[in-house]
């Protein structure tokens, strides 16, 4: 089998799985600038980042699993070059742009209330 839309799911589902398992065994415990789910929202304090590792390392393995799944419609579908590569960029660049964005929305959602507040 010589299918893009089954070896770029089943590629970048298992980048997304081993990720997730050393992310979920070993996060960063510090903030730091190499290692880690990393963004200035993640970055404010040590709560935000602790919560981001959990919660990304758990996103990155869902989204692993589900890309994964999605390999087994490269068995059966096969279309042109064209369509392979403008599907493939969106199963490459998508699931990157759904992990940042459930994890800022996570974070922004738990922490809501102490960024609105601010001292006297």
């Amino acid at each position: 089998m010589n299918n893009a839309l089954f070896f770029i799911p089943i590629l970048m589902g298992t980048f997304f799985l081993i990720a997730g398992f050393i992310l979920l065994k070993f996060p960063g415990k510090k903030i730091n600038s190499s290692y880690g789910y990393r963004t200035f929202r993640s970055m404010k304090n040590q709560q935000t980042w602790d919560f981001a590792q959990l919660y990304s390392a758990k996103e990155s393995i869902k989204l692993g699993i589900i890309l994964a799944l999605c390999s087994v419609i490269g068995i059966w579908y096969n279309p042109n070059k064209g369509i392979t590569i403008t599907l493939g960029l969106i199963l490459i660049i998508g699931p990157v742009i759904i992990l940042i964005t459930n994890v800022e929305r996570a974070i922004k959602r738990k922490f809501r209330n102490e960024h609105e507040q601010k001292p006297n």
